[in-house]
């Protein structure tokens, strides 16, 4: 199911380019979907009927089961085969075929279409039903258990209602996630008759990361969210017994409304195709008028005047012209191949296996393979122009750790002094977690002396403002919080003394320095990529309230008192690290009280509910008081600098979209390299986009901004948000037509991961949402550069020989009966025997170029990792175009014009006056086929760069196959069974015993050969390809110089990868837990770079 992610308030805009992905509205009216608890008469009300069928009507309400195949036993046949056919191509031999059966126009059997035809139609539907049967086992499975729809949760076994569940239906998560019943329906839901005075509003739709609804409990409006939904697909863990009100059912459920299509990916090779294809049949038919118009006149001139050709048929020459055109359709149909697109895909399915099975981009240490989760776009690998990455977990490991901070302006932490320091000593706390270490003896001292209220309000502030829930393990503290920014805060507080203990939905308890403090809860402002801060609202034991927040350093300045101090120090101590503002606010008990009313009301809105709170938010965070900043180091992940200079070599441009601020991302760009091997391998000017430039609504900004940022060999967008990363995607994509491929981590890389050409999900430490809606996924950065440079390049260079072998071998066959038009009266009689036109593209033809696409290669693996240059061909196109389709074109012209001319002048004045020489025509039509066959596959047998077994038994097994088949159709034991049909009656073994008609076959195959021998000679000697130049380096690569990791003050900034975290989970129930631009060089021009190696 593709996933809608949790930043879909951040979508394209539906003007933008349509890339984004569709979202439903959620309706608002509190009258289109009620539901009652047990209460069928309520839902079987004529307000709650639809129409169906004409004037048939039922229930709105969905039931339980659900249906995703698309076949079942009596449909399955012509369904598939209305599918099938919707197909041109198919259609096009659907329509051939019933020509055939018109006995004026055909001159071939009907065999020969139906054969193909029926063997692409049957591999297709075979795997159509494959995977229908895949779908009806899945259906089975889900409709067979128990209890599966969208359900609201109302109490459980476990303490507070609490219920554990895992998502990894929804979101491929496997940690276990909370939910929680309301209070009301905790305290008061004691007999299952009183589910009936529930009454709950709200409209089906395919938002799985939100729910917007009311629930009436006599007087009171309680709000309904998110996390008191169990959504099908759940699994319910450690819990003995929940109670839940059936919300949605069966087609009604978020998971099954998500179920939409997705936007198809197409490469370019794919367009370039099917163009090729529309201009082989344009070809085709001026070809069959051409031949027409020849039997028109010829039937005028000739035809008719011999006494011998009357067929006693009343008919002018034009009609004769016009039956011959249908004809010459039917003969020359084999020029339009109608298993290339089965074979395209047969190559890409194998394709598609390799990289699955690399254990080069196998991470051992989470036991995670590489995985091509499409097989459409592998060639698109190696035609990659841009990379668009995200930096947090992409680029960096997104492990946290609290290695920095700045409290009432004195800066504590990781400086150059402490590099050799010995950790901190954290024995004297019993719960300090061991894992954790700090350098800066001198905060700790400060923390035991209690004299630094600033110290000791700072870490309260991270004990108390969070959304993290606890566990307890085996006399353990687990922490389980939405990001990774959040739990390395929590735990540093942990270690300085302020322990998060527990927290109900009311109350909060800590540890603060061994003395056990419980805080009242009042509200909770939780954390969204809008408002980029949360607060928490509390009561003191002493009856204080007080608001706590922390956030992005530009919200929080914007929030700030005038009367606020160090807000300068702060913001320059940390200005190259990943940080995050804290400040407080005291609250009067009426302050309070009237915000309170304003944030209920909107908090039981049905409309715009989100906004609503925002603004409420928006009113109590205001005059707050600085108290410093932490800072938190985010390691690089291992080979990302090497990744990106050799894909910087291979001339692909690397954009990073980060939500880090621009001084931090410009620090954090160098990658804490020392001197940086990011700048080394980028040395240009480099353009750093902020954020104002998203609000700008001109097509032309839009164009300048596209033409200067694409000069730049790398550029940096800054604090953007997922929308916005998905928008330069399509900008890039829209006014450059560039090959594109985002790669990210997270659920705020989704929407960019989608819009590229290719997507790249990465699985790290923020869920599998990224590698759930993206087109290949593994688990480190540095597997792109084996993805692209090994897999993307071979992948594309096999499927453009395939392609241009495939068309030359078609041409080279059909152009054939071309040349024998013009000595038989243009009356659409075919060259060769029936069968042989059947079987050369299933049997004798096939096999080679196929195993060319799946097998071949120019240069090993490690060749080409160590020369990127290699990668240019592919960004330019180079290897398949209409400039080589027009060559495979006019080297099948001459190949047909040889396998049909020298036979023709060997066999005009064979005939010796003992009549031992074979002259007849079906004898040319065996020589013809043979030089046939052995041109093509000695033909494939040259172009093969990369020999194994397999390749050479292919081809000797599809010569040998020819051989074997051509002596039993022309035998006569099979004439006798089927006269009409094999009509060729030791027609191979009277002809193949003549050595003159051997060395014709020879005579053929050579003069067909040699051009290609002596092209290939002249292109290796005077023109050599990158590759023709790599292939025989044997010296190493001299090495480079060993990267430095410098200065350890390089961090990034506090971005937008922190999600939303549990606020109205904790709220709403009880919890314990950017140089002018530079020509695209000549692939050859690397040949020198590589000389000097």
């Amino acid at each position: 199911m593709p996933y809608s992610d949790d930043e879909t308030d951040d979508e394209l805009d539906p003007g933008s380019d349509g890339e984004g992905p569709r979202v439903e509205e959620v309706k608002s009216t509190e009258s289109g979907w009620r539901v009652k608890a047990n209460n069928r008469v309520f839902c079987n009300l004529p307000e709650f009927q639809k129409k169906y069928f004409l004037c048939l009507k039922k229930s709105k309400y969905a039931g339980n089961g659900i249906k995703t195949y698309k076949y079942n036993a009596l449909t399955f046949i012509p369904l598939n085969l209305f599918e099938q056919f919707k197909r041109a191509a198919n259609l096009y031999f659907l329509a051939l075929l019933i020509l055939q059966i018109i006995p004026e126009i055909t001159t071939l059997p009907w065999y020969t279409t139906l054969v193909p035809l029926v063997l692409v139609l049957g591999i297709t539907a075979i795997k159509d039903l494959v995977d229908d049967l895949a779908r009806h086992r899945m259906d089975n499975e889900i409709n067979n258990r128990k209890c599966e729809a969208d359900i609201l949760l109302l109490s459980s076994s476990n303490p507070n209602s609490l219920c554990y569940v895992e998502t990894a239906e929804l979101d491929g998560e496997t940690n276990l996630k909370f939910k929680m019943g309301r209070k009301v329906t905790d305290e008061r839901l004691q007999e299952e008759h009183q589910l009936a005075q529930f009454d709950v509003c709200e409209e089906p739709n395919n938002r799985l990361d939100k729910f917007t609804g009311t629930m009436r409990w006599r007087k009171d409006r309680i709000p309904l969210d998110l996390d008191n939904m169990m959504l099908r697909g759940c699994r319910i863990r450690n819990t003995d017994e929940c109670h839940g009100l059936v919300i949605f059912a069966g087609a009604d459920t978020k998971i099954m409304r998500n179920g939409g299509k997705t936007r198809f990916k197409r490469t370019k090779i794919d367009e370039l195709m099917n163009y090729m294809v529309y201009t082989i049949f344009v070809i085709l038919v001026l070809l069959c008028a051409g031949l027409a118009i020849g039997n028109t006149f010829w039937y005028e001139e000739v035809g008719s005047k011999a006494w011998y050709l009357n067929d006693g048929k009343d008919q002018t020459a034009s009609y004769r012209g016009f039956l011959s055109f249908w004809g010459y359709i039917i003969v020359l149909n084999t020029m339009v191949p109608i298993s290339l697109y089965v074979s395209v895909e047969v190559i890409r399915l194998g394709q598609s296996k390799f990289i699955n099975w690399d254990l080069q981009m196998y991470y051992q240490e989470k036991d995670t393979p590489a995985k091509a989760r499409t097989t459409t776009l592998n060639e698109q690998l190696g035609q990659i122009e841009y990379i668009f990455s995200d930096k947090t977990g992409t680029l960096t490991q997104n492990i946290m750790a609290f290695k920095k901070c700045t409290i009432a302006g004195r800066t504590f932490g990781m400086t150059d002094c402490y590099i050799l320091a010995r950790p901190v000593d954290f024995t004297w706390n019993k719960y300090a977690d061991r894992k954790f270490a700090y350098l800066d003896h001198s905060l700790v001292a400060c923390i035991r002396s209690k004299k630094d209220k600033d110290v000791l309000e700072f870490f309260k502030l991270l004990s108390l403002c969070h959304t993290v829930m606890v566990e307890q393990k085996e006399d353990e503290l687990v922490y389980q919080a939405a990001s990774p920014d959040e739990g390395a805060l929590v735990t540093a507080a942990r270690n300085f003394g302020f322990v998060f203990l527990s927290r109900t939905q009311d109350t909060i308890t800590i540890s603060e320095m061994d003395q056990e403090m419980t805080y009242e809860m009042l509200a909770l402002l939780d954390f969204n990529s809008d408002r980029k801060r949360m607060s928490i609202i509390l009561r003191f034991p002493d009856g204080r309230i007080r608001l706590y927040c922390k956030g992005a350093d530009t919200v929080i300045y914007e929030r700030l008192s005038p009367n606020s101090r160090h807000k300068e120090v702060t913001q320059t101590a940390l200005d190259t690290l990943r940080t995050l503002c804290l400040c407080y606010k005291d609250i009067s008990q009426q302050e309070f009280d009237a915000w309170a009313k304003k944030h209920k009301a909107a908090s039981v809105a049905m409309g715009n509910r989100e906004a609503a709170l925002d603004r409420v938010y928006e009113q109590i965070e205001s005059n707050l008081m600085m108290i410093g900043a932490t800072a938190i180091e985010d390691k690089l992940q291992d080979g990302v600098p090497e990744t990106i200079a050799k894909l910087a070599k291979a001339d692909i441009k690397i954009w990073v979209l980060t939500g880090d601020k621009k001084g931090m991302s410009k620090e954090g760009y160098s990658l804490r390299g020392g001197p940086s091997l990011w700048w080394q391998s980028l040395r240009n000017v480099h353009l750093y986009a902020t954020r104002d430039w998203g609000s700008l609504y001109s097509v032309a900004y839009y164009v300048d901004f596209v033409n200067m940022a694409c000069e730049c060999e790398a550029v940096i967008c800054c604090r953007v948000t997922p929308k916005q990363k998905a928008n330069v995607v399509s900008l890039v994509k829209k006014y450059k037509k560039a090959v594109t491929l985002s790669i990210g981590d997270g659920a705020n890389d989704v929407n960019m991961i989608k819009t590229a050409d290719i997507g790249v999900g990465i699985s790290g430490q923020e869920g599998m949402q990224a590698v759930m809606s993206s087109d290949y996924a593994f688990a480190q950065f540095r597997y792109l550069e084996r993805l692209l440079l090994v897999h993307g390049r071979w992948s594309y260079i096999r499927m453009c020989k395939f392609l241009r072998f495939f068309f030359f071998k078609n041409f080279a066959f059909t152009l054939v009966h071309f040349w024998y038009s013009f000595f038989s009266g243009f009356s659409a009689q075919v060259a060769y025997e029936d069968w042989f036109i059947t079987l050369y593209n299933v049997m004798y033809s096939s096999l080679p170029v196929l195993l060319v696409g799946l097998l071949d290669q120019d240069v090993n693996d490690k060749l080409s990792r160590k020369f990127p240059k290699l990668y240019l061909p592919g960004q330019q196109g180079a290897l398949f175009n209409y400039k080589n389709f027009f060559i495979s074109l006019f080297h099948g012209i001459f190949t047909s014009l040889v396998i049909f001319f020298i036979p023709y002048g060997a066999f005009l004045q064979t005939m010796g006056q003992d009549g031992e020489a074979p002259s007849d025509y079906q004898s040319l039509a065996v020589v013809m086929a043979s030089s046939l066959i052995f041109t093509v596959n000695l033909q494939i047998s040259l172009e093969t760069s990369y020999w194994t077994f397999v390749n050479c038994f292919a081809v000797l097994c599809s010569i040998a196959i020819y051989f074997g088949i051509m002596f039993d159709i022309h035998s006569a034991g099979i004439h006798v069974i089927f006269p009409s049909t094999f009509t060729f009656t030791g027609v191979a073994s009277n002809a193949l015993r003549q050595p003159y008609l051997w060395l014709t076959i020879i005579l053929t195959v050579g003069i067909s050969l040699l051009p290609v021998i002596c092209i290939q000679f002249l292109y290796k000697t005077i023109w050599p390809s990158v590759g023709d130049n790599v292939r025989p380096a044997e010296e190493e690569e001299k090495k480079s110089v060993p990267f430095q990791r410098g200065r350890r003050s390089r961090r990034s900034a506090y971005a937008f990868s922190h999600s939303r975290g549990y606020a109205d989970l904790i709220a709403s129930g009880r919890s314990i837990r950017r140089r002018p631009a530079i020509a695209r060089p000549n692939p050859r021009d690397s040949i020198r770079e590589i000389e000097n190696i």
